[in-house]
């Protein structure tokens, strides 16, 4: 199966940038939609920004609209998730998916494979 693992994550400043990566393995990142979602700690899993098979459609939480980017590189098998701007709010660990059934929507239900997740941590 679709097997994703993730890197990337750490410390950063407020105001300062990360870049996320998700290495696909076994199949084409390019048959999936794919997604990034976090999860800070006492709060639910939601949606950061996910993208279709065919890069048609994407979708980004409204407090990442301007400073989270998704991106693919299907040559490299790779999703990637650049954060700029990044507030303390943003805390939290990151986990990147993938879906054979959503096109562009960050819905949990839909996204069949997860990586481990990686944490940020936004701190002065």
């Amino acid at each position: 199966q679709l097997q994703l693992v993730e890197s990337g994550g750490g410390l950063a400043q407020p105001g300062g940038s990360l870049r996320l990566s998700c290495a696909a393995s076994r199949f084409p990142l390019d048959d999936y939609a794919i997604g990034w979602f976090r999860q800070a700690p006492g709060k639910e899993r939601e949606g950061v920004a996910c993208m279709s098979e065919s890069v048609r459609d994407t979708n980004y939480g409204d407090s990442m609209k301007g400073r989270f980017t998704i991106s693919r590189d299907n040559a490299k098998n790779t999703v990637y998730l650049q954060m700029n701007s990044l507030k303390p709010e943003d805390t939290a660990v990151y986990y990147c998916a993938a879906s054979v059934t959503v096109q562009g929507m960050c819905v949990i239900g839909e996204y069949d494979y997860w990586g481990q997740g990686t944490q940020v941590t936004v701190s002065s």
